[in-house]
């Protein structure tokens, strides 16, 4: 394992993450046969602006029941789990962090989602060739250095004419003040522009059919969670659950950084051939 990778599941790691969640929700009240896919929604969505956001990217893809989706960097399932129920089809789930794995195959047999989970890496996919129509990467690229490996993975786990929906965080300006929710120091921090993911996917084989910044919709965003939380609080699990005690301060840079426009979240659509 290289050191960026080790240093990369460090930064996710956190045992027992399942039962913390389980706990929590007890709590408030919620007992483990009353969980929901909408109880756990303000923690299932690592990404900013959650699933408007995971909506928006994968709306004009046209999917079908047929199609076999693999979300790379799945983390604790929670797209995953939305992709499957809302357009009724099966979702792969990969993650680098055993415990994230864990703990979505648990958080997916409780809300019964079609979805399946494996330990593993974006840029070295244990899938044959040709092994499914679409694939995903939300908020991940972000902790991948090698881009160019990681779209000829995802080339090759493609069928020819298959789809490749990003939506990552991606450098416009300086770089934010660290910690961020996806690295500690700045060393474990793989930002790209957009013309880095481009220029990768263009050697992979990839076209560029839609490109849309999302800067203005992460500014309105995290104004609207933040009037959120002041006006009812904070819910039962949230995402700091993930981020663990830096969470603050981690949210504060990432939101600092992308109201300065030196990051923003972009989405792309690419497709095969």
């Amino acid at each position: 394992m290289s050191g960026a990778v080790d240093h990369i599941e460090r930064h996710y790691a956190q045992s027992g993450l399942f039962e913390k969640i389980i706990e929590k929700l007890a709590q408030s009240g919620i007992e483990e046969a009353q969980i929901t896919a909408q109880i756990l929604k303000p923690i299932d969505e690592f990404h900013i602006g959650g699933i408007a956001a995971t909506k928006a990217l994968l709306d004009p893809l046209g999917l079908t029941a047929d199609t076999r989706l693999l979300d790379i960097g799945s983390g604790i399932g929670g797209t995953a789990r939305f992709i499957a129920s809302e357009y009724g089809i099966k979702v792969v789930g990969i993650d680098l962090t055993p415990d994230f794995v864990i703990c979505a195959e648990k958080l997916s047999e409780i809300v019964g989602a079609k979805t399946s989970f494996e330990v593993g890496s974006g840029t070295q996919l244990p899938f044959a060739d040709a092994s499914f129509d679409a694939a995903t990467l939300i908020h991940v690229g972000m902790n991948i250095q090698d881009k160019d490996k990681l779209f000829a993975e995802a080339a090759r786990v493609l069928t020819d004419g298959g789809v490749f929906a990003v939506y990552d965080v991606m450098l416009f300006g300086g770089q934010p003040e660290f910690p961020v929710p996806w690295a500690t120091t700045a060393e474990d921090s793989f930002l790209g522009t957009p013309a880095d993911y481009q220029t990768a996917a263009q050697k992979a084989g990839f076209t560029l059919e839609i490109r849309n910044d999302r800067g203005a919709f992460a500014k309105q965003f995290f104004a609207d969670m933040q009037a959120k939380i002041a006006a009812s609080g904070p819910p039962p699990v949230s995402l700091p659950m993930l981020m663990g005690d830096a969470a603050p301060n981690k949210m504060a840079n990432m939101i600092g950084a992308v109201q300065a426009d030196h990051i923003q979240p972009v989405e792309m659509i690419f497709r095969k051939g």
